[in-house]
């Protein structure tokens, strides 16, 4: 990393990575499964109470595992919004279904609860939550609109380690859960995920579709005497070494919250004149939702040009960057799956977002610098315009 040079992301190493993958390593379990895959399912079961926590080789491959788990059938419709990374919709594509695209809350960019009942028909299997940049969906309310419907609630929670919704761990809520450890996130393996199984009727299957379909768990615990296919399933386990990393992350994700969320709030503060004169909106945390510092991003007022801004960061050596280009306006979005309203909310917001460098060693002078050329590249890009 160059002095002059401010990434849009860092990972954050512990000191422990490399001595837990010396020691798998002199173990001589490198597969999946073994020693330190059992203590992060330990650490995730007692820290979210989810049922069943299994280790995946990606967030991706969870929320796969989620679509088997649904039993998911062609033509099988399941709601989410549209401002969310193509696993989530893939995910479903890939078993026939279809996603549903509804529009997003302005404030906190998460999947709108009030517009989800209109969306729902015949073929509604499920409603798919994303916790935008850590910040809790509004799950009381969408939890009751699905135990009205009959419907699951799963929970795309790939930003939300560490973070609570009136005190329950994301992904813990719905029916299952999936968390992201890839490189980008707060805690992270390099690439890696966990599912969450939080319905005590999917634990066994989930073990089964998790190994290719067979009950081989089942049979090292000597509850069979042989394992054997039994139905759908993949390679969906992590091999040991990443597990490793990642207990290495997972014993010190306390102290990357605390660091993330002070860099994050001292953004929020520097940012506070910015939004009182119409530049921007900071982030929204409603009441009851512990967020976890996942990213810090601003929504550009109407009249400022974002790419004028981004430009006038690359040029400054900052990497500032836009998120999601809306599911429902992509080509595969467009062929596989089907909107519900305007969405209007959606292509307004993901039009107007910047996303700001915040990762664990952020110095001060790092995020001055930040501020200095946001308040130079706003400055311009409205006279510009």
């Amino acid at each position: 990393m160059k002095d002059s040079h401010i990434p849009f992301n860092w990972p954050h190493m512990t000191g422990k990575e490399l001595y837990y993958i010396a020691e798998a390593h002199f173990n001589g379990k490198l597969a999946g499964d073994g020693p330190f895959t059992a203590r992060c399912h330990r650490w995730i079961e007692e820290r979210t109470g989810c049922r069943k926590a299994l280790l995946t080789h990606s967030c991706t491959a969870a929320l796969e595992m989620i679509a088997l788990l649904m039993d998911i059938q062609p033509g099988d419709e399941v709601i989410m919004p549209s401002y969310t990374f193509v696993s989530t919709a893939n995910a479903f594509v890939l078993r026939g279904g279809v996603p549903v695209f509804v529009d997003i809350r302005a404030d906190t960019l998460n999947l709108d609860e009030s517009l989800i009942e209109a969306a729902i028909t015949p073929r509604t299997r499920g409603i798919a939550v994303v916790h935008y940049a850590g910040v809790a969906c509004e799950m009381d309310a969408i939890m009751a609109i699905a135990e009205r419907h009959g419907l699951m609630v799963v929970e795309d929670a790939a930003q939300g380690v560490m973070a609570t919704y009136k005190g329950r761990a994301l992904g813990s809520i719905g029916q299952m859960g999936a968390y992201s450890f890839h490189e980008t996130k707060n805690v992270i393996s390099g690439e890696g995920g966990a599912l969450l199984v939080n319905d005590p009727a999917l634990s066994l299957r989930a073990e089964i579709i998790r190994e290719k379909g067979t009950d081989r768990s089942r049979f090292f615990r000597g509850e069979v005497d042989k394992y054997t296919w039994q139905e759908v399933g993949s390679s969906f386990l992590p091999g040991e070494l990443i597990a490793a990393f990642l207990w290495a992350q997972l014993e010190e994700s306390e102290r990357i919250t605390k660091a993330r969320l002070a860099a994050w709030q001292r953004y929020h503060v520097l940012l506070e004149d910015f939004e009182s004169q119409g530049v921007l909106r900071r982030p929204v945390v409603p009441e009851g939702c512990r967020h976890n510092a996942h990213m810090y991003y601003v929504v550009l007022a109407p009249d400022i040009d974002r790419q004028q801004v981004l430009d006038r960061f690359r040029a400054s050596g900052v990497a500032s960057v836009f998120h999601y280009v809306p599911l429902h306006s992509s080509p595969a979005g467009r062929r596989y799956g089907r909107t519900h309203g305007g969405l209007t909310v959606t292509v307004s917001q993901s039009e107007r977002l910047v996303r700001l460098p915040l990762w664990v060693g952020l110095s001060e002078v790092q995020q001055d610098t930040v501020i200095e050329v946001l308040r130079d590249a706003t400055s311009a890009a409205r006279q510009l315009r």
